[in-house]
């Protein structure tokens, strides 16, 4: 692989392109400052605005979010996993039908998987801008978000509609839904009566690793986050291992994709044909069969997290 084929495999952090209209609330007071970044595949924008930087997907999708403190995601749910862990920030994560059955609080290099089939949503709480990293089980991301009542209600009253075909129409800007078309269906109360309410009790253990333990843990080999055999439990259609300056990867080769996104320090990837920095927010798509190693590339504490894909089904995983 020469050089310019592997930085065309590499996402810059400086080189991230926003999109502020990519969901039903990006008109809603309190979620209208958000930014969605799409890295690898479509991810789950309902906006036809949205840039999405390598479309070929390995099984899963990577993304992004990225609020100025204060703003808020709105609740809602996937069919498939949603993994987020915290680049930049201070994050409140919460859940349940209204957002109160319980929450959790992330900070720098927390990752959070997050159970599928049950309304969840997120906010900025520290004092600058805050980006957390998505991973998306699927390689259509399990087909959009499913929101709740509420919010598309909320949205609809800002001059969002949102079309059964899962496409965005801005009134405020004239648009409106075609001839034929009918606007997203609430969810029918049956429905929202069978979603899980799990307490913080419920999930914290089983969904959610802590930084400090994942360097303690990756002393001496990349230590397994999430998977059969890991930290957090979970066979969504990829698995997540994290690497610390500890445990440098040997030269190798799989027949998997590998997907490498540096949390802490500067990281040297050697390859068949060259090599590579990655910085913290770069996302690098190391394609199957291609031999190649990772190192710290400064002496200091540096950290990333690999994920990988599987033969898995992309979920779902309930509590339970």
């Amino acid at each position: 692989m020469t050089p310019a084929e592997m930085e065309a495999r590499i996402v810059r952090y400086g080189d991230l392109i926003p999109c502020k209209t990519a969901f039903i609330d990006a008109h809603t007071p309190g979620s209208d400052q958000k930014e969605n970044f799409t890295i690898i595949g479509g991810g789950v924008s309902e906006s036809a605005d949205q840039h999405v930087h390598i479309k070929d997907t390995p099984g899963f999708n990577i993304g992004a979010a990225g609020q100025p403190p204060k703003c808020r995601n709105s609740l809602h749910s996937h069919r498939t996993a949603e993994v987020f862990f915290v680049l930049k920030g201070r994050w409140r994560f919460f859940w349940g039908r209204y957002g109160t059955a319980g929450e959790v609080v992330l900070e720098e290099g927390d990752i959070f998987n997050i159970p599928t089939g049950i309304f969840r949503g997120f906010e900025n709480i520290g004092t600058d801008y805050g980006m957390i990293m998505a991973i998306l089980g699927g390689d259509d991301a399990g087909g959009g978000v499913l929101w709740a009542p509420q919010v598309i209600e909320d949205a609809r009253d800002h001059g969002l509609v949102l079309a059964e075909t899962g496409k965005l129409y801005d009134t405020k800007k004239g648009e409106a839904l075609p001839e034929g078309v009918a606007p997203m269906p609430l969810l029918a109360d049956d429905v929202l009566a069978r979603m899980p309410e799990p307490t913080t009790a419920d999930v914290v253990p089983g969904y959610v690793a802590r930084y400090w333990d994942m360097m303690a843990l990756s002393d001496r080999a990349p230590a397994p986050v999430i998977g059969e055999a890991a930290m957090l439990v979970d066979k969504p259609g990829f698995e997540v291992d994290f690497i610390s300056h500890a445990t440098p990867v040997a030269e190798h080769s799989d027949d998997r994709h590998h997907i490498l996104m540096p949390m802490r320090g500067h990281w040297r990837v050697d390859y068949d044909g060259g090599s590579a920095v990655l910085n913290p927010g770069d996302t690098c798509a190391v394609p199957p069969g291609l031999r190649h190693s990772v190192t710290p590339a400064m002496s200091g504490e540096a950290s990333m997290f690999r994920v990988t894909n599987t033969d898995d089904a992309a979920g779902p995983t309930w509590v339970g």
